[in-house]
C-alpha cells in the first residue's frame, strides 16, 4: 500500500459524520420506518482476496435491506454473475437473512450511507475513506480490487495514496498497483448502464471472470 495521509478506521454502524447524509437518512426513516436507513456494512468474508467496491447504498436496495446490492436492480446482475462464477451460494440476494454466502469475495461501497439522488459529494467520499482503507489493509495479499464505476475507482486510488492520473478508469482495464495488488475496473451494474446497453451481461461477466482468474492464479 502506498503512503497515504488518510487514517484507518473500522466500520461504525452508528457513524453520523456527514451532516447532509445524516439529515437525509432521518427523513428516509420517517418515510420508510421499516428500512435499514443507516450506514451499510461490508458483506462477505473479511479475509477474501477479492474486494468489490461499489458507489453507495441504493434507496430501495442496500439502504432498505442493510446488505450491499440487495433489493434493487443493480444487485440482480451482480449476484447472478457471482453465483455463475462460483463466488456466491445463490443467484439472488433478497434480504440480509436469506442465507446467501460469498466465497473468496467481499462487497463494500465507497460511501456507506445513502446519498440524495445517489450522488455523494467529494467530502462525503473522503469522510468514508478511513473505513475503506481499513478494509484494504485487512485484505490478504496478493489481492484484487474490482471497482464498479469511476467514483469507486477514484476512491480506491485515493485511499491507497496514488494519484488519479496514474491509473485511468476504463471498463475492463487492469492496473497493477504493486506486485501484490491489482485494480480492475468495470462500469457500474446500474439499471441505467444495463438498460442503455453501456454494460451488457456478457461484458460484466467477462470482467468479473477476469477478477476471479487473478485471485485463482
Amino acid at each position: 500500500m502506498a503512503a497515504s495521509p488518510l487514517p484507518s478506521r473500522p466500520f461504525r454502524p452508528d457513524c453520523r459524520a456527514c451532516p447532509r447524509l445524516r439529515h437525509f437518512l432521518a427523513r428516509v426513516r420517517d418515510k420508510h420506518p421499516d428500512y435499514h436507513a443507516a450506514p451499510v456494512a461490508p458483506f462477505g468474508p473479511e479475509k477474501a482476496p477479492l474486494l468489490i467496491v461499489g458507489l453507495a447504498p441504493g434507496m430501495h436496495g442496500a439502504n432498505a435491506t442493510g446488505r450491499p446490492f440487495t433489493g434493487d436492480f443493480a444487485g440482480i446482475l451482480l449476484y447472478k454473475t457471482l453465483h455463475e462464477l462460483g463466488l456466491a451460494s445463490r443467484p439472488v440476494s433478497e434480504h440480509a437473512d436469506d442465507g446467501l454466502k460469498l466465497k473468496n469475495c467481499r462487497i463494500t461501497n465507497a460511501v456507506k450511507c445513502l446519498p440524495p439522488e445517489n450522488k455523494p459529494t467529494g467530502n462525503e467520499v473522503k469522510q468514508c475513506a478511513p473505513y475503506l482503507r481499513h478494509e484494504l489493509e485487512r485484505m490478504p495479499r496478493p489481492g484484487v480490487l474490482l471497482a464498479l464505476g469511476k467514483v469507486a475507482h477514484d476512491a480506491v486510488l485515493r485511499v491507497l495514496g496514488y494519484k488519479l492520473n496514474a491509473f485511468k478508469f476504463a471498463h475492463g482495464a487492469e492496473h497493477v498497483l504493486d506486485d501484490r495488488l491489482r485494480l480492475i475496473d468495470s462500469y457500474h451494474c446500474s439499471r441505467y448502464n444495463t438498460q442503455t446497453g453501456r454494460l451488457t451481461e456478457a461484458m460484466f461477466r467477462q470482467v468479473v471472470k477476469k477478477a476471479r482468474s487473478r485471485i485463482e492464479s
